[in-house]
C-alpha cells in the first residue's frame, strides 16, 4: 500500500483524535515500519489493518465508519498532491467516470507498484452512475468516502447508495445519483 495512504491516514488521526492516539495506535500494533511512513514509500497493507483495528478499539468506532471517514478525508490529501488529477474534469460524475481509463493510469505512472481496486462501469447517464467497486482488500468504505467527498469538491449533492456483492466487500456495487 502507498505511503501517502499511511500519511495520510495518521494526519487525520492527529487532527481528530490527537497526537496521543497517533502514538497510542502504533504502539499496539506489530509494525515492521516502526510506523514510520513517507508519502512515496510502499508498505504491508497488514500495517493499516492494525492501525485502523487499533483506532477502532480505542474510538469505540466501528472500522467501516473509520474507513468512510478517511476516505473523506483522503481526497484533499491527493488533491494537494496531484491537484492535475481533478483539476482536468467539470463534474463529479465525469471525473468517477474515468476513475480506470485517466486516473488509476496516472496513478500507475506514478507508483507502477501500486495495488489499486478496479471500478467496472454499468451504467452512466448525465445525473446517474451505477458501477462495480472490486478489490482483494474490502475497503469499499474508504471508496464511499472518496466518492461523497468528490462531489463535496464540486459543490454537488448527492445519493450514494451500495450493495455488497459478497461477505467480504471486496465486491461492491455503487449506485450514484446527483442532485441539482
Amino acid at each position: 500500500m502507498k505511503g501517502i495512504v499511511f500519511t495520510e491516514f495518521l494526519d487525520m488521526v492527529e487532527t481528530t483524535y490527537g497526537l496521543e492516539v497517533v502514538d497510542s495506535i502504533i504502539e499496539n500494533s506489530n509494525l515492521q515500519s516502526e510506523g514510520a511512513y513517507t508519502s512515496v514509500g510502499t508498505y504491508d497493507f497488514n500495517e493499516m489493518v492494525q492501525l485502523l483495528t487499533n483506532l477502532s478499539k480505542l474510538a469505540n468506532i466501528p472500522a467501516d465508519d473509520l474507513l468512510y471517514s478517511f476516505g473523506h478525508y483522503l481526497f484533499n490529501g491527493l488533491l494537494k498532491a496531484h491537484p492535475e488529477v481533478v483539476s482536468s474534469y467539470k463534474n463529479p460524475l465525469g471525473l468517477l467516470y474515468s476513475i480506470e481509463d485517466h486516473i488509476h493510469v496516472h496513478v500507475k505512472k506514478l507508483y507502477p507498484d501500486a495495488e489499486l481496486p478496479s471500478f467496472k462501469i454499468l451504467e452512466k447517464t448525465d445525473k446517474t452512475l451505477t458501477m462495480i467497486y472490486s478489490s482483494s482488500r474490502g475497503l469499499y468504505s474508504l471508496a464511499h468516502g472518496l466518492i461523497k467527498k468528490t462531489f463535496e469538491h464540486f459543490e454537488k449533492s448527492v445519493q450514494v447508495d451500495f450493495e455488497l456483492l459478497n461477505e467480504q466487500g471486496t465486491e461492491v456495487k455503487f449506485a450514484i445519483i446527483q442532485h441539482g
